[in-house]
């Protein structure tokens, strides 16, 4: 009988996001640092753990009615929270007006990110949802000219500030989507999704060869295995293949969530979890096949219901963050009343706390943080760190310091301090 992925989850974070390394320190001089105190602490996060609250920094913000004080209070919550956000590219939303793309309000929110020390990712290049209704007026192969050179500009114009990228969005039911007309859908089906997707990743590769490109979707059948199989034979530039899992109809269970790391892991891609909710109030009804169709005026959390998120949650992370294919995690709305105006953020609509921003910060910040460590070097300057989560470091001794970084399977580090 094959046994629940839930058991060993701790053994396998142990094993997985944790390592012991032996550090070698210098003096300026390059003598050894031999018989010193010497004080470690993390800095950083090699996990991305992520949020889509990028949107509350952009104009998007101000059109959809948030206030200064709002803002603020989502820049507290994030920075305590995330090393990692998505900042909304809607080519609708981004360049309504051809010739002009808003892009110095978001070259702003991602400088303020990094500043920060958050990594931004763009979401998205392509995708037929909320793409602009000038396309329209074009012929396909001017569409696909304009929607190629869209991709160039944004990973050259963004590089150095956005180096992640979504570059293709839900591509498995892009040429047979048919809730309305749209550009994208009209190019997917007469130059074929293969070649569409090919052609964009060459060029965002191009355009930014240091760059982190992700496939996007939320179809996680065989159906998405056998286009990444298909793109990957094709040589296509994927370096991560994003996942969504929107769960306004319930949790999926450890199961079916471990499948999915488990059946996209065997690509041999870091797994990107991208668009994650877990609703804290009434379930969707089962019966909705698009999530779009649910529309609901008030959809309010309620105390039993924030229980089970955090329960579920904190499930959700600490099983994903076992798994060794997967290198981010993304919670989907920063809070409540986003979309599907649904009850799926880790904050109320209020912007309080929930239960689960609580626990997952606990585990994020605590349990898989390592926390500051006084160490004495030996006669040749060696001292071990042990249990350290991977990530970067900041060692201290008298007035000297450096950085250093501990990595799966390296096993010793040379450090050189600074005056």
């Amino acid at each position: 009988m094959q046994s629940s992925p839930l058991t060993g989850v701790n053994q396998r974070i142990k094993q997985h996001r944790f390592a012991d390394v032996t550090l070698h320190l210098t003096r300026p001089d390059g003598r050894p640092l031999s018989g010193a105190e010497v004080a470690v602490e993390q800095t950083a996060h090699s996990f991305l753990f992520g949020l889509a609250g990028g949107i509350v920094l952009s104009p998007i913000a101000r059109l959809l009615g948030w206030t200064d004080e709002q803002v603020e209070v989502c820049k507290e919550r994030i920075t305590e929270f995330a090393n990692f956000i998505t900042l909304p590219f809607y080519w609708g939303r981004f360049e309504p007006e051809e010739g002009a793309p808003r892009t110095e309000f978001l070259r702003e929110t991602a400088a303020w990110f990094r500043a920060h020390g958050i990594t931004p990712k763009g979401h998205t290049l392509c995708w037929h949802t909320a793409c602009v209704d000038w396309l329209m007026k074009y012929p396909n192969d001017e569409i696909l000219k304009k929607q190629r050179a869209r991709v160039r500009r944004e990973v050259a114009g963004f590089a150095g500030l956005v180096d992640v990228w979504d570059v293709v969005n839900e591509a498995v039911i892009m040429p047979r989507y048919d809730k309305y007309d749209n550009a994208i859908t009209r190019i997917a089906k007469e130059y074929g999704v293969n070649e569409l997707v090919e052609m964009l990743f060459r060029d965002a590769r191009s355009a930014n060869p240091r760059a982190t490109l992700v496939l996007n979707d939320f179809i996680l059948s065989r159906e998405y295995e056998d286009l990444v199989d298909t793109l990957l034979k094709r040589r296509t530039p994927i370096d991560a293949v994003g996942l969504q899992t929107h769960q306004h109809q319930g949790y999926r269970g450890a199961e079916t969530i471990w499948d999915y790391a488990e059946r996209f892991g065997r690509f041999g891609l870091p797994l990107h979890f991208t668009e994650n909710n877990i609703v804290s109030g009434e379930l969707m009804p089962a019966d909705i096949v698009d999530l779009n169709d649910y529309k609901r005026p008030d959809w309010p959390s309620t105390p039993e219901g924030e229980e089970r998120q955090c329960e579920e949650g904190v499930e959700f992370y600490s099983l994903l963050y076992s798994h060794p294919a997967v290198e981010a995690i993304s919670w989907w709305d920063l809070a409540d009343g986003g979309w599907l105006n649904s009850p799926a953020g880790i904050l109320r609509r209020d912007l309080s706390p929930k239960p689960v921003f609580l626990a997952l910060k606990k585990l994020i910040r605590g349990e898989w943080w390592t926390g500051r460590r006084e160490l004495k070097t030996g006669a040749q300057g060696g001292v071990r760190l042990e249990g350290a989560a991977l990530g970067t470091y900041l060692l201290a001794a008298g007035g000297a310091k450096a950085e250093f970084r501990v990595e799966k399977n390296v096993p010793s580090v040379d450090v050189t301090l600074q005056e």
